[in-house]
């Protein structure tokens, strides 16, 4: 399945049994230069639309929510140490955390790239 969007510019690729979540290039943009990420603990439960992590950047601080439900398996401790892999790559090493889907079908209910790409033009 192709990567899929939140209105909250959180996106969500499922590998296998897991989706992998993180935040946009133009979240990224949004927020400069991003300088900590706190991220949930694993084994944690998230709700639809519940605080995931928070990102801080030089200009300030963001909840990131979950753009679907499930349960924590896994974050990207990398942040902890280079939170810029949020600037330098949203999409790929600047991932937040996996989790496993509660309901795989809610990922399907997230826009397209297409679809957040229009999104973005009415921003």
């Amino acid at each position: 399945m192709s990567t899929r969007y939140s209105r909250d510019h959180e996106w969500v690729r499922l590998e296998g049994d897991v989706a992998v979540i993180g935040i946009t290039d133009y979240a990224q943009e949004q927020l400069g230069d991003v300088v900590y990420v706190e991220l949930p603990g694993v084994g944690k439960n998230l709700a639809k639309g519940a605080e995931a992590a928070v990102v801080e950047s030089v200009k300030a601080a963001s909840e990131v929510f979950a753009p679907i439900a499930g349960e924590v398996v896994a974050v990207n401790d990398a942040l902890a140490d280079e939170p810029a892999l949020v600037n330098q790559s949203p999409e790929d090493a600047g991932w937040f955390l996996k989790v496993k889907p509660g309901d795989k079908s809610e990922v399907e209910g997230l826009m397209d790239a297409d679809a957040y790409k229009a999104f973005l033009e009415t921003i």
